[in-house]
């Protein structure tokens, strides 16, 4: 299949649908590109709708989804619904936005134990924040942080990190909100950051491998080399705002590793996508794969089955938040929410663009009856 324009995962994995199982070896992850592949299409089955317009009464037939967290054509509805739970949630503070990575020497161990490498960087991760958040050195209270996995780099590498929101304050024991010494407020000498980054570098490495070590037989050459690379959390500039948060938690909450507007085609055995250059900037330039390579890579992406990639933690985590939110709203103040959206309880007609469509039948794999057919038809 030769794809230009609209080139899509969905046509590469199709291309190797009967040698799937020689490209990738893990079962789980064969299965998942299968239902990326079949995704509304007649495999699925499907409804057929018809405009309640006198006008119109057009029919149009439609193909279910497979809701698959990799598919790059479920991820919409499902990124509306999970932002608008967390609008709900929000503090009246500031937020930091830190990224821990693990370095590329953990990349073949990732490869072989992902959910135990993912594991650790989750956990690894909440204590480092968690122990300089108690540090009455630094805030003397507990804090929160929602982390979102991703494992990709642009060029579809493995590239294990995740992007973390962190308030600017956290509770006392005497359940008193207390601010960070920044607060992130805009121009403050230390707003780009909410605990010294070299510092929480060097303990987030140091726990890492420590927890490592409790989990497998290190390798004292991989240990040599782990404690030799320099470990770089970064912090970018903090939220101002609920907008501002928002905006983050939609752009990285249930991103995949490639989007299919990333895709510009897919001939010869190749497959043709942008990517952007970090080197020079971002600027975007453009990468070729053969589609086996693609297909591999891709497949590194895909997540252990049950493996939760949004977790929330301390003050913001899913057993406490609402009790936390509570006690703080009270001491200073809840956020202006956001509008709300009005909710899409219709869907309008693609064909007179008055008229409600209304859902007349639905159907399996073996495709509509004969009786709406010849009506689709005609």
């Amino acid at each position: 299949m030769s794809t230009k324009g609209n080139a899509q995962l969905a046509h590469i994995i199709e291309n190797h649908r009967d040698n799937l199982s020689g490209i990738i070896t893990n079962s789980w992850k064969t299965r998942t590109l299968y239902a990326l592949a079949s995704c509304r299409t007649a495999l699925l089955g499907g409804h057929i709708d018809k405009c309640n317009e006198a006008s119109c009464g057009k029919i149009h037939i439609s193909y279910n989804s497979c809701r698959n967290r990799h598919c790059p054509k479920c991820q919409g509805h499902l990124r509306e619904r999970w932002i608008d739970a967390r609008e709900k949630e929000l503090l009246n503070v500031s937020y930091f936005h830190l990224v821990f990575t693990i370095p590329s020497q953990l990349n073949q161990l990732t490869i072989e134990q992902p959910e135990l490498v993912y594991k650790i960087l989750f956990n690894t991760s909440w204590q480092v924040l968690h122990d300089f958040g108690q540090n009455p050195k630094y805030l003397g209270a507990l804090t929160g942080m929602i982390a979102v996995l991703h494992s990709w780099g642009q060029n579809l590498s493995l590239h294990p990190h995740l992007h973390c929101i962190v308030p600017a304050g956290g509770l006392t024991k005497n359940c008193k909100w207390k601010h960070s010494q920044s607060k992130g407020k805009p121009g403050c000498r230390k707003a780009s950051f909410l605990f010294p980054v070299k510092e929480m570098s060097k303990v987030f490495r140091a726990k890492f491998v420590a927890a490592l070590r409790k989990e497998i037989q290190l390798d004292k050459s991989l240990a040599g080399k782990l404690f030799a690379k320099r470990w770089v959390i970064y912090c970018k500039q903090p939220f101002f705002g609920a907008k501002q948060v928002i905006e983050y938690l939609g752009r990285y909450s249930h991103k995949i590793a490639i989007s299919n507007s990333r895709i510009l085609s897919i001939e010869n055995d190749t497959v043709a996508f942008t990517a952007k250059d970090y080197r020079k900037a971002g600027e975007k330039m453009v990468l070729t794969l053969s589609q086996k390579e693609f297909l591999r890579r891709f497949a590194l992406h895909i997540l252990p089955k049950g493996f939760t990639r949004i977790r929330h933690y301390g003050i913001l985590s899913s057993s406490s938040k609402k009790r936390y939110k509570a006690i703080i709203d009270q001491q200073i103040g809840s956020p202006k929410r956001p509008e709300e959206k009005s909710p899409t309880l219709h869907r309008r007609c693609p064909a007179c663009k008055k008229g409600i469509l209304q859902t007349v039948c639905t159907f399996d794999q073996r495709g509509p009856p004969k009786n709406w057919t010849i009506q689709i038809i005609k």
